[in-house]
């Protein structure tokens, strides 16, 4: 039996899977990532120490959506940058177009993740006792509120 600290993070699963459905169903897939000095970004468009980054096929060239990193090239402000965050930094992965993706805590440990939804109230709700996971809101990023998963 394999204990929950052998396994694998399902976040960057669930990253390529929204990825993919936001894709074919012809939404713009954006990332919402927590910054920190592993995060290879340009610094000039970090807000609060978060980005929000469009990793659709039309905005990126090179895209690898690995287990360990994102990684692609974009052209910021006319000027081609290559960009890699660690999975780990993802705060969410969501639809442009109607905000539907899915976002996760940034922390070492691995918890439950949150379901994003474009007509979800402002505030976080989660189960009777749990602690809540420090989540955006809506606000100037235009992300939408966050709704823990039951």
């Amino acid at each position: 039996m394999i204990s929950n600290t052998e396994l694998p993070s399902t976040r960057p699963y669930l990253i390529r899977a929204l990825y993919d459905w936001c894709s074919e169903n012809g939404f713009t897939p954006y990332v919402a990532v927590k910054v920190d000095n592993s995060v290879q970004v340009p610094r000039e468009y970090v807000q609060g120490g978060e980005i929000v980054l469009n990793v659709s096929m039309d905005a990126t060239s090179s895209l690898k959506l690995g287990n360990d990193f994102i990684e692609f090239k974009a052209r910021f402000g006319g000027q081609p940058r290559e960009i890699m965050v660690p999975i780990h930094r993802v705060m969410a992965i969501y639809a442009r177009e109607n905000g539907q993706g899915m976002a996760f805590p940034v922390s070492d440990e691995e918890t439950l993740p949150v379901a994003l939804s474009a007509v979800d109230g402002p505030t976080l709700s989660s189960t009777e006792g749990e602690d809540k996971p420090a989540a955006p809101s809506s606000g100037s990023s235009g992300r939408p509120a966050l709704k823990r998963i039951k």
